[in-house]
């Protein structure tokens, strides 16, 4: 099984949170959604700014890291990966902003408490628990 690291980043705004289609042209779970996401090339907070920036258009003093999460891991047998994945949540300045690239075709503000409504990749639901509870208001 191939090991692979990964952050996924949450967005929030007035309480909701940015979720993100993916697109057919992307490697894995396309049209499934997603936070922010892509590999890890850099210490994993750099990795989400320029994750941030690259598929939101958003820079990164227009956001605010509210709480990095514990790692979570997760296997898929189907894809023949384990994942490791760091989660983050950051507060954005300006939903307005957002402008999405190739990566993804639709997005969305949602309630956290109706992610399990969307079907996404693996354990977003887990992921954004471990940056969603507790968090700082």
């Amino acid at each position: 099984m191939k090991k692979k690291e990964v952050v996924t980043c949450f967005l929030e705004s007035e309480g909701k949170i940015l979720i993100l289609k993916r697109s057919k042209k992307v490697g894995t779970y396309q049209e499934r959604w997603a936070g922010v996401s892509g590999y890890l090339e850099n210490s994993p907070k750099r990795q989400a700014m320029i994750e941030i920036k690259e598929e939101t258009g958003i820079a990164p003093e227009d956001v605010e890291l509210i709480r990095e999460g514990d790692t979570l891991e997760v296997e898929d047998i189907e894809q023949g990966i384990k994942w490791k994945i760091y989660p983050f949540l950051f507060g954005i300045k300006d939903k307005e902003m957002i402008e999405i690239d190739w990566e993804h075709t639709e997005i969305k503000w949602i309630d956290p408490a109706r992610i399990s409504k969307y079907q996404t990749v693996p354990k977003l639901e887990e992921a954004l628990k471990r940056v969603w509870t507790n968090r700082r208001k």
